[in-house]
This record gives structure tokens, sequence and C-alpha cells, in this order.
């Protein structure tokens, strides 16, 4: 982060009690007796609409009913088979908008099945006796590389792993895990879960993970393709987009995901300097993530700005309504003209929008706010496409990630074809281990 200032940006806003307090776990986890009340909401409906809306297809009747009698393990097991990183998709999917906007409950009674929580209850239940419920299969010999530990990296390795080949992981980062150790809100993500899970999805063995290797300079793909039998991309996306505006170089305006990134790896919170209005830039996950962490650490007033309307935002409304809870002003069609300050943004300056003729563009009149802190959170991009053939600003896929090189798979938000979240990240890694198993092996 950038070294604070006179003009607002500022370490211990808040004391160390009061930081504890504003990171706690966002939804507490269920308990055995309301994790069964939890269960008995369900219909275990025979063509259940969640499974359908679920990236990974887990089957959630099933894992429900075997939660309601008293099998958490089976529940567990159940979820893993599909979604090895379920403990983490529990806590961040956004299934307000998949699993549980499908529940025949939400759609009847307006209050749906709380298959997050439950599915949160039976994977924790298992991770806690430090069990992995799976025995790899018989050596077959081939070894491949999976380039990312981020939730497609993890999720490819694990299953190829378990399918008896040696897989070793490259990582530009000190830690492994991605966007879920790096990216996501602190208050989503306690008790450092990340690196927990990492460890606990590497215990089935054959996995061997080596940090601070970005593909590039060190790692090059046509050193791995000669090297492995298969190779995987799961680069995500590193780059992130400019502003482009007057003043987006001054002190005080940062990329989102470095502010996410410094939070997380946090020792102390309280040595964090937040500013004392902050405007956050942008209508996705990272730009609700950002803003609402400022207001927990402490900044006086925070300002989501985002150019279209709240409709048009990809971070859900269960988001929004989480911002607006904790003192987060959003507005909406407002995009940025210039950022003000002498040297150190003081002021940002914002234009109205509308949309005329299907385009997007600017009314002229303009609003300007306090701003000590801007956040850039417009959208991230690829760092490296490894020379491969793109599809628009992602790697271009085919079938289960197969890529324009014979050898070389891609999946999660580097490739092309998927939403830019962890539940299907994991689907397309999976997807690939085992498109890549059977292409090593000619078993499917």
């Amino acid at each position: 982060m950038n070294t604070p200032h006179t003009l607002g940006i500022a370490p211990a806003r808040l004391n160390s009690d009061e930081l504890a307090e504003n990171f706690t776990d966002l939804h507490a986890p269920l308990n055995a007796h309301e994790a069964a009340v939890a269960a008995d909401r369900c219909y275990f409906c025979h063509d259940a609409p969640c499974i359908t809306a679920c990236p990974t297809d887990i089957d959630i009747p099933l894992f429900i009913r075997q939660i309601a009698t008293g099998t958490p393990d089976a529940a567990a097991k159940t979820i893993f088979d599909m979604n090895i990183l379920g403990g983490m998709c529990a806590r961040v999917c956004p299934t307000e908008d998949l699993c549980e906007q499908a529940c025949v409950r939400e759609m009847a009674e307006g209050k749906p099945v709380e298959i997050g929580r439950l599915q949160r209850f039976a994977t924790d239940t298992v991770m806690a006796k430090d069990v992995m419920p799976y025995t790899r299969a018989q050596a077959t010999g081939n070894k491949v590389a999976v380039i990312g530990a981020g939730p497609a990296g993890l999720a490819c390795a694990h299953r190829l792993a378990l399918l008896g080949h040696e897989v070793t992981v490259y990582d530009a980062q000190p830690k492994a895990g991605g966007l879920n150790e790096y990216g996501i809100a602190a208050y989503k993500s306690t008790d450092d879960f990340a690196a927990r899970e990492v460890e606990w999805l590497c215990s089935i063995g054959g996995i061997e993970i080596k940090n601070d290797m970005a593909l590039g300079a060190k790692l090059k793909i046509d050193d791995l393709v000669g090297c492995f039998s298969a190779v995987f991309l799961a680069v995500g996306l590193g780059g992130v987009n400019a502003l482009s505006v007057d003043g987006d170089d001054k002190d005080g305006v940062e990329d989102a995901v470095a502010f996410i990134e410094t939070l997380r790896q946090a020792s102390d919170l309280a040595a964090l300097p937040v500013g004392r209005n902050v405007v956050v830039i942008g209508g996705g996950m990272t730009a609700v993530d950002a803003a609402v962490q400022s207001k927990l650490l402490g900044a006086d007033n925070v300002t989501i700005a985002y150019r279209r309307g709240r409709d048009a935002m990809s971070a859900s409304r269960y988001e929004q309504d989480l911002a607006a809870s904790h003192g987060v002003k959003l507005m909406f069609n407002v995009q940025p003209k210039a950022i003000h300050g002498n040297g150190a943004a003081t002021e940002i300056e914002l234009e109205y929008t509308a949309t005329k003729d299907g385009a997007l563009t600017g009314t002229g009149e303009a609003i300007r706010l306090p701003a000590d802190q801007v956040f850039r959170a417009i959208g991230q991009t690829l760092t490296t496409d490894a020379g491969l053939k793109l599809n628009g600003r992602k790697i271009a896929v085919t079938g289960a990630g197969q890529t324009s090189r014979k050898g070389v798979w891609a999946g999660g938000d580097c490739a092309s074809g998927g939403d830019d979240l962890t539940v299907t990240a994991v689907a397309e890694g999976r997807d690939a281990a085992m498109d890549i198993h059977k292409t090593l092996t000619g078993d499917v």
C-alpha cells in the first residue's frame, strides 16, 4: 500500500478489539442441532433445480438428506466428489444467485434452504478430523504440470493425483491458494482457512507445490511441455485495468486487488492505513470487498461508484445490500473523470452517464466527492497468454479446457467461456483433469 500521508490515509483508526469484532466470520457456522433443523426444510426434490444451478453439479438433496440422517461425513464425501474445495465454496460462493435462488423453498416462501451453510457444516466436520476421504489410484507413471495454485489449479491437481498421476504445481505467489488466499474479503474466510484447505487437499499425496515460480522468465511453457506429459494453465488474471483519467497516478490511488491482498496477509490490521474518504470505482465483487473492508478498518465515508445502473452490477444484490448495511454508499451511472489533489488525492470528479442507442456515454454533468483514497476495481486482465490462441482477452479453450496447443489445457479465470467464480474455476479444473487423464491413459 502507499505510504500514509497527512490528508487522511492513516493506520489504527480503530483499536484492535474493534477490528477483531469487525472481521469476524460473516456467517457463523451451524452447530449440529442447527444443521439438523436447516436440513429438515429440504423437500429432497427428485429433479432438484438446485443441482442444475450448481456449477459443480453437487447432489444437493442427497448431501442434505445425509446431514438430516446424522451422517455429515457421508454428506461431505458427496460434496467433495464433485467439488474438492467445497469448504471454501461454502464460504464464498454466491449461493443466493445459484443453488439457493433455484431452491423450491425460495420460490414458494421467499426463504431458501440454507444450502451454503449446510455445505460448510458437512465439509468442516470432515476437515476438522484432518482425514482425506480418498485414496490414490495406482501410479500411472505420468507427470503433469499445473501452473497456478488457485481454485482451478488445485482442483485439477487433486483430481489428477487421485487418478494416480504425479503433479507439480507452480505458483507465482509465496503461498498457494490463489484468490482464496489473496483475493477475497477477510471476513469471508477466517482462521487461515484457505491455507488449511490447501494443506488438507494436498494430503492425498502426489502433489508438489513450488512457490515463487511465475510463468515467464523462470518458467517457460516450451520447457514444461517438453518435461511433462501434460500442462494445465490456471494463471488467473494478474493485471488490473487502469482508470485512464487525469490524476490516476496520484498518491492514494491504487488497485483494489492489491489492497485486499495486503489486508489478507496482514498480521496486524491496526497497522493498515486507510483513508477517511474512500471511493471505489467498479461494480463487481472486488469493489464490494474493498469498500466493505475499508469501512471495517475505520474509514468515515466509503462510496462505490459504478458507471451503469444497479441491475448491471456483477456483484449480486445480496453483496450490494451487504455493502449498504455496513454504511457504504452506492452511486450508479457515474464514471471517473479526474482525480484532484496536489500530489496526493483529495477529491474525485465523477461524470454522470446515460445509455443512448445502446452505448454508454457521459452526460457532461459532473460531481466532486472528497477522496483521499481511490481504489480501482474495474476488471482484471491476462498477464501472459503463453503463446496460445486467445478468445477476446482470455485463452481460447474448447471442450474440457483444451487450448490451441497439443498437451496444454487451461481453466479458471484465465480461460474463455466461464464466469469468474471460485466454484466455476473448480469445475473447470476438475473437468480438465478428467480430460487430461483420458488423453494420457485412454481411461474414461
